[in-house]
């Protein structure tokens, strides 16, 4: 049974930073791409970032490119999202998800929150 359960977050200042990992377990993690969708209240699903199996190539949508990384340790089994330069918009719902594009498992959730 493929498990991924999110951690970190919180609230932050418009401006500030969150760090968010994802712990993922009963796949072969290093065979896999990975990424990170999220979903603010009264909208949908957005896919925010990916990363390839390897490591070595990453995604990222334009609402979000310049301000997020996204990273992983094979070893550990975990995925990360770094979150910078935070705004209001960036408030959701931040979901770690298997393959590039989201297409597989998802991970319950953990709630970004920026606000003044």
């Amino acid at each position: 049974e493929v498990q991924l359960v999110e951690s970190g977050g919180g609230s932050a200042q418009p401006g500030g930073s969150l760090a968010l990992s994802c712990e993922v377990s009963g796949i072969n993690f290093k065979a896999y791409g990975m990424s990170w969708v999220r979903q603010a209240v009264g909208k949908g699903v957005e896919w925010v970032s990916g990363i390839d199996a390897g490591g070595g190539r990453k995604f990222y949508s334009d609402s979000v490119k310049g301000r997020f990384t996204i990273s992983r340790d094979n070893d550990k089994n975990i995925l990360y999202l770094e979150l910078n330069e935070l705004k209001p918009d960036d408030t959701a719902m931040y979901h770690c998800a298997q393959g590039l594009r989201a297409g597989g498992s998802r991970g319950q959730g953990i709630q970004v929150f920026v606000s003044s």
